[in-house]
């Protein structure tokens, strides 16, 4: 009982909480017309396909897994993703989002496809409500779309956290908005998910996951922002949390070139990991399995705008992750070179070659953590 009402105080806090955006964000629509028309359409798509060939011998090229018994497919072309999304205005501050990757019906569809599926109400320039299938924010990668990464395609922490429900696409609520703290412009958003991932029938639990972004603007001149990122929640009764820092700057070095950079760093506790084990072979507290990373982003961009081609880019991540840093502890660190080049406006083309470097402390045979050096080129096509 005492269990029962910590958890129940914990939702009317929130829901207390989040009352007086809702209170003040309501407005009369004083602009609407008879000259204007809804529904308005608004169709975008993403291409990307892919060549992988692995050097690292006895290694799959797509997965990573690593064949002791000889049967590796080294290199392939693999297409992945094909997105077709759909934006629908049905007000001058409403609008419905779908989003689906039709290359997730190569495998399995089960708990694919379907990516983004939400409405969206603007009550004002303060306050929104996002309801649905989405992507909560919680970093900076959250807030950006595979088509204009930087690099290949996601993080590992990104992967992992979203195996957590603190990332990629979560099924739930959000609220969100922006804000001035004396002169410096802070957006925020706050936002409550099942936790266990995209294209649920249900929760798997009674439990939620609460999680909160705050970003702030320190100098728009050069892209300087600062995030700081928090969550707490509840699976299957236990006590869950991770957090998060991120920064942003951008520095011009001569008149079309210019540098881009990212830092991003995660904690929490990986309860994905420990529900995977058999209960045997973990320990009775969950709080002895925590993850951790950071990664590193700079991009050397140089906008040369010859005929079609747009820009020429550069870029090289590093990242380290350890999914269970208190016990068996593997770290991954990860280097991903790549060279690029942009076609159009906004990554309409774009053609990526490069290598990912994958070094583990201890490789486990038979498994995906294993050593490998997959050497990748990348096209994309985009219209939005």
């Amino acid at each position: 009982m005492k269990f029962l009402n910590q958890s129940f105080l914990e939702k009317i806090i929130f829901l207390i909480f989040l009352f007086p955006f809702f209170l003040n964000g309501q407005t009369t629509d004083s602009n609407a017309s008879g000259e204007v028309k809804y529904p308005q359409f608004k169709f975008q798509g993403l291409f990307q396909a892919r060549y992988l060939n692995d050097f690292s011998k006895d290694i799959d090229a797509v997965t990573g897994l690593q064949h002791t018994d000889g049967n590796a497919v080294e290199n392939t072309f693999d297409i992945k993703r094909m997105r077709l999304g759909v934006t629908t205005k049905l007000g001058e501050r409403f609008d419905v989002v779908v989003l689906a990757n039709l290359a997730d019906f190569k495998s399995d569809p089960k708990g694919k496809v379907l990516e983004n599926a939400f409405a969206r109400y603007i009550f004002s320039k303060d306050v929104g409500l996002l309801v649905g299938q989405f992507r909560p924010a919680f970093g900076i990668e959250e807030l950006n779309p595979a088509d204009i990464l930087k690099s290949f395609d996601y993080s590992n922490q990104y992967t992992e956290f979203g195996n957590n429900g603190w990332t990629s696409f979560q099924i739930g609520a959000s609220v969100f908005g922006g804000f001035n703290l004396g002169k410096t412009p802070v957006t925020y958003a706050l936002s409550v998910v099942n936790g266990n991932g995209k294209d649920q029938i249900s929760d798997k639990d009674n439990g939620k996951q609460y999680s909160a972004r705050l970003a702030f603007e320190l100098d728009k001149k050069h892209n300087i922002n600062f995030g700081i990122n928090g969550g707490f929640g509840e699976v299957f009764t236990q006590k869950v949390f991770a957090v998060g820092l991120d920064l942003t700057a951008d520095f011009k070095l001569a008149d079309k070139l210019i540098l881009q950079t990212q830092l991003e760093a995660k904690q929490g506790i990986n309860h994905f990991l420990y529900y995977s084990l058999v209960p045997d072979l973990r320990t009775l507290n969950i709080n002895d399995y925590e993850m951790r990373g950071a990664y590193f982003l700079p991009n050397l961009r140089y906008e040369i705008r010859y005929r079609k081609l747009t820009a020429i880019e550069f870029s090289c991540r590093y990242e380290y992750f350890d999914r269970s840093f208190k016990i068996n502890s593997n770290a991954r660190q990860t280097y991903t070179p790549m060279a690029g080049l942009e076609f159009g406006k906004g990554y309409t083309g774009r053609i990526e070659m490069g290598v990912q470097f994958d070094n583990y402390k201890r490789n486990i045979p038979n498994t995906t953590t294993y050593d490998n050096n997959l050497f990748i080129i990348q096209f994309q096509g985009r219209f939005f």
